[in-house]
């Protein structure tokens, strides 16, 4: 019997009586691995005459050939065996609850779900939607909107200021969304009714009050409106975003420089234990701001106050998600504490319409 001969049968033999998937593959790389047996007989065809080297690698290709295959089919026998003997021995648990996909884990944090829960109901109401720049002008943010100048929300312990510009002018971080509406009147013609959902500045912070947060301002300019349409706007409005049949409100005289007459709106709730419910009257509740629009905004965009006349709202988002979904603390909105969001958080999938509820 020739070498190589001898060679195949040792190696099939051993192939054969191994029971190890790891021990297979040690007796490949020791046949066919780069500097094994077979590997090695191969190298040296190099130094062979040209018949010779012909007829001895052939040869060699052979037992390759016949070695490979035999290790594929003990592989595959091997790892059959191990599967087999893991669905013998293994089970599985179906009552436990299932793992959580990625979908399911992500959540959507409760101030994006709160604003497209608005953005929705608004919406359905036929609001269009408006945006506007996060840094405003002074003149957009203050004085078209008839904020005197010794306002004291202009005063830098509430406004958030840039450095002072070469004509003396100093553009601000915007401290509501009313700049949108002086934007939308001056860039659009009436009748007007759009919503302006966005992020807003001011120079405060404590458990209820934030240097960043979210408002939505509502605007509605037309020659014939008046504060019966601004009172029905908002009980439908609540009525929906609380998810109640019927809401209690009560308006109550303000002061805003936008607006005049000005008002406050309260809304009614029962507490039981701990819970609060909208839709009583035994307690009351601060939600928005609004009024009529004050004719002297109206003058500042090239409006005429004797043909058109409005109404507007503003709405703290984030105000609406803690009374809706329980969130004592406004700074945690912020925290980037992903057990607080893992807790209040809602499934991407939950995506609010007013058919399929908020």
């Amino acid at each position: 019997m020739s070498e190589l001969e001898t060679l195949e049968k040792d190696l099939i033999k051993a192939i054969k009586n191994t029971n190890d998937l790891g021990a297979l593959e040690e007796i490949r790389v020791g046949a066919i691995g780069k500097k094994g047996s077979i590997s090695a007989l191969m190298s040296g065809l190099g130094k062979m005459e040209p018949e010779q080297r012909k007829t001895f690698g052939q040869a060699v290709n052979k037992v390759k050939q016949a070695v490979t295959e035999n290790l594929e089919t003990r592989k595959a026998e091997l790892e059959r065996a191990a599967l087999n003997k893991r669905l013998e021995t293994e089970r599985e648990d179906v009552t436990l609850p299932m793992r959580e996909n990625p979908v399911n884990q992500g959540r959507i944090h409760p101030i994006s779900q709160v604003w497209e829960e608005i953005t929705e109901i608004f919406a359905d109401l036929g609001f269009k939607m408006a945006e506007g720049p996060h840094i405003e002008t002074d003149e957009n943010n203050f004085t078209k909107l008839n904020i005197p100048a010794e306002h004291p929300a202009r005063q830098e312990h509430d406004t958030f200021y840039f450095a002072e510009k070469q004509d003396g002018s100093r553009r601000v971080l915007r401290t509501h969304t009313s700049p949108v509406q002086i934007r939308t009147m001056e860039s659009e013609k009436p009748p007007l009714r759009i919503i302006a959902p966005g992020r807003v500045f001011r120079s405060d912070s404590d458990q209820t009050h934030t240097p960043m947060f979210h408002q939505i301002e509502g605007l509605v300019i037309d020659q014939e409106t008046h504060m019966g349409h601004l009172k029905w706007v908002l009980e439908e409005f609540c009525k929906t975003f609380f998810e109640v049949d019927e809401v209690i409100m009560r308006f109550r005289a303000s002061h805003f420089p936008f607006t005049e007459p000005s008002a406050e709106v309260d809304i009614g709730y029962s507490k039981v234990g701990e819970e609060v419910r909208f839709g009583g009257d035994e307690n009351w509740m601060e939600i928005l701001g609004c009024g009529m629009v004050h004719p002297n905004v109206l003058r500042n965009v090239g409006l005429d106050p004797e043909i058109y006349q409005g109404f507007a709202f503003g709405i703290g988002i984030d105000r609406l998600a803690t009374l809706k979904y329980g969130m004592p603390d406004l700074r945690s909105f912020f925290a980037s504490d992903l057990r607080w969001l893992k807790h209040y958080g809602f499934n991407v999938l939950n995506v609010p319409t007013i058919q399929g509820g908020l």
